[in-house]
């Protein structure tokens, strides 16, 4: 338990950083502001401290830690849940006045604007305003999901060729999600590119904006509404001129600004896109290539890191045979050779002049479940999942942006990732069927570089992973730069850490993290925080719009909605956008076979084992492949984490395991370390340090067998940690000590 907030003194501030006379000052308006909250709470401390704004951005991250923990330091989680550092409100309150404002406001939210104008109509006298009566509309949304799309529909930039026969058809009994927009014909790359008076878009209007690595000082670059359709429909008349309707066409090239005119170019010709990550080796190009049928890639000669040079083509060259497009990452300026079969961007860009109207084009209408895209999961097990989005997925993947992330008309919306990864469709539709203005930088997000980007371009939305967020922290290398215009953060892909997340929210003033975990399969993410409810580090407040869940106990039974517990989710079948075939996989087996039904319903499996908290906040715990059964009593590598990682300053990351001994008996815990830069420890000297804490915050029967210290953590290509590699490692370690 640390220092109470009221026990904080002068000596404490200037040991967190300030200088004498600053912490002087700070302390005469820390002690006024906590005299004037309402009560001890400390929530309402915390609230009126970020009222006032007593907490800047530049201030030393060792203040906020000292500040937030201290007057958390009395909360007990068992009993009130987690500590909230985030607040939804009506009015704010400042200086004992009552001040409306856009930045904070439910009311101006997407969803509160949409409570406030259909809330009365659809839940009668129990609406009472957009933050009392979020729980209630959500489930509204999952019991009535064809009321929540109608309304929604007009929201977002979406719009039909030929119109559905109803929203929603539940006859085909075949279809565990029923049929979407049945009937419907649209192109849904055409609605990211046409005017629009609601949601506002014009062809003025900014659609994208970028900077390239090491132009840290050069002026935004951007592209208007018109000047994207245009450069989008010249790229679709030349895959017109070479491709037939229907081919799958890859991009493996960092998300650049040519790369989002050939992902939407592929679609409004009517091929599909293939994503691949560009960081991949060529044998995991080639699988996806194969499994795929494509018939041609976009790709770069080099990828530019720094100083360094990356080559990318060449991994393409060594994966397959088929034709590669490639783009010359510095202007014309060509250095390699290509094969026969390939060709230059430029000559490919030629291939439009068949065309008399080259930036003109006729989009190919199709029904809402024909195939766009195709992802692929992580692969890491096995072969990667091949899964083919529709477009309802872009759909679906928008909306939650637009409900839970509040991605509004003229928001600047930035999340560093790639078009193989689920998140840069997301980001991709999430932008240019809301109005926002999608925010590129070319190059490497863990320098200053990227940071100063985000500010230049007045980015107001910042999707991040955790990882990333760590490196900045932990490297310094935003200090000085200005971020208060985001107005709101995104996370995904990791858990993420406590005071990496109280580090981030800080440099905006505490603006609130929504945490988001889905699936490359759902298009989406199941779980969510949004803007309606009290937020609270690493955790999520909600189930997504429409999105209906229970958590299973180890006999596959629900526990009860209201009551705090461990378990693997269960997602409810009906889920617009999500997945109801796999390329290369059975559907069927992998998200149903062997699940229980619930209230009539045939659970869909995610894997997620998730903890529900006193108070309804959502942890995510692993996969359901990385819990271990510790004495007898189940417990998640998350959680075990969780505790570690806060041990000791010493320590960046761990990673928990747990093995049998080759003989038999309970399984043992070993914890995986990656040390800070600078630092040494001992691994009996963690060993001890590590059962302590756990005992002390999980359980007094767990202890940690051994301590194992790595440079690093073998992961995916998608950054997340490969458990069982290290599983694999030491299980062949603990093989060979018992041989000798």
């Amino acid at each position: 338990m640390g220092r109470s907030i009221s026990a904080v003194g002068v000596a404490d501030l200037v040991k967190a950083g300030l200088a004498i006379e600053e912490a002087k000052k700070f302390h005469r308006v820390l002690n006024e502001t906590v005299s004037g909250a309402k009560g001890s709470d400390p929530r309402e401390v915390w609230r009126e401290l970020l009222a006032r704004k007593v907490l800047k951005p530049w201030y030393p991250h060792g203040l906020h830690q000292l500040v937030y923990y201290s007057v958390y330091a009395d909360w007990d989680s068992s009993t009130n849940g987690p500590p909230i550092y985030w607040f939804p409100s009506l009015q704010i309150k400042f200086a004992g006045l009552r001040i409306p404002t856009d930045r904070y406001q439910s009311k101006q939210t997407n969803l509160g604007r949409l409570l406030e104008n259909y809330g009365s109509k659809i839940l009668g006298e129990s609406y009472k305003d957009p933050i009392t009566s979020f729980s209630i509309f959500q489930k509204f949304s999952v019991q009535h999901p064809e009321a929540y799309w109608s309304i929604v529909l007009k929201e977002l930039s979406v719009s039909f060729h030929e119109a559905p026969k109803c929203i929603f058809d539940t006859t085909d009994k075949s279809k565990h999600g029923g049929t979407w927009f049945p009937g419907c014909s649209m192109n849904i790359a055409e609605c990211c590119l046409l005017p629009r008076s609601h949601p506002r878009k014009e062809d003025t209007s900014l659609a994208v904006v970028w900077r390239d690595e090491g132009s840290d000082n050069s002026e935004i670059s951007h592209m208007t509404l018109k000047e994207l359709r245009e450069q989008v429909m010249l790229v679709a008349n030349a895959l017109d001129a070479i491709f037939s309707k229907g081919d799958a066409i890859a991009i493996d090239m960092p998300m650049t600004v040519d790369a989002v005119i050939i992902y939407l170019a592929i679609v409004l010709a009517g091929f599909v896109v293939v994503s691949i990550a560009d960081s991949f080796a060529p044998k995991e190009i080639a699988t996806r290539l194969r499994v795929s049928k494509a018939k041609a890639i976009f790709t770069q000669d080099f990828i530019l890191r720094g100083d360094r040079k990356v080559p990318l083509y060449s991994r393409v060259v060594e994966a397959s045979p088929i034709k590669a497009i490639v783009l010359p990452v510095a202007g014309n300026n060509v250095g390699i050779q290509l094969r026969e079969q390939d060709l230059w961007w430029k000559d490919f860009l030629s291939s439009a002049n068949c065309h008399p109207g080259s930036n003109s084009y006729i989009p190919i209408y199709q029904p809402a479940e024909s195939v766009t895209n195709i992802l692929f999961s992580s692969g890491t097990t096995g072969e990667p999942k091949a899964i083919p989005w529709t477009q309802l997925s872009p759909i679906r993947g928008a909306a939650d942006s637009w409900a839970h992330i509040d991605v509004r008309v003229g928001d600047v919306f930035c999340w560093p990732t790639n078009l193989g990864w689920v998140m840069g469709p997301i980001l991709l539709y999430s932008c240019f069927l809301s109005g926002a203005t999608l925010a590129l930088y070319h190059g490497s997000p863990l320098g200053r570089g990227f940071g100063k980007f985000v500010q230049d371009a007045g980015v107001t939305v910042l999707g991040t992973v955790p990882s990333l967020v760590k490196a900045w922290k932990s490297t310094m290398c935003m200090e000085g730069l200005d971020w208060t215009k985001i107005r709101s953060y995104a996370s995904t892909g990791e858990v993420s850490n406590i005071d990496d997340d109280l580090w981030l929210s800080s440099r905006a003033y505490y603006t609130p993290i929504i945490e988001c975990c889905g699936g490359t399969e759902l298009a989406s993410s199941y779980i969510q925080g949004n803007p309606l409810q009290p937020q609270v580090f690493g955790a999520f407040s909600s189930a997504s719009m429409t999105s209906g869940f229970v958590i299973l106990d180890e006999h596959g039974i629900p526990y009860p909605d209201d009551q705090a517990c461990v378990g693997e989710v269960g997602l409810f079948p009906v889920y617009m956008g999500a997945t109801d075939r796999l390329l290369n996989a059975n559907h069927e087996e992998v998200y149903f076979e062997g699940m229980p039904t619930y209230k009539g319903m045939h659970l869909r499996r995610h894997g997620d084992i998730i903890k529900r908290t006193v108070g309804g906040y959502l942890i995510v715990q692993g996969r359901a492949d990385d819990t271990m059964n510790l004495g007898g009593i189940k417990t998640s590598s998350i959680e075990i984490e969780r505790v570690c990682d806060c041990a000791d300053e010493s320590i960046s990351e761990t990673a928990a395991i747990s093995v049998a001994p080759v003989n038999g008996g309970p399984e043992q815990l070993v914890v995986f370390v990656v040390l800070k830069k600078g630092f040494n420890a001992e691994p009996d000297k963690l060993k001890t340090i590590f059962s302590r804490a756990i005992q002390s915050n999980l359980n007094p029967l767990f202890k940690v067998n051994y301590v194992k210290i790595a440079p690093e953590f073998p992961r995916t290509a998608s950054n997340k940690l490969l458990r069982r590699v290290l599983r694999d490692q030491m299980k062949h370690e603990i093989s060979v000590r018992s041989r000798i």
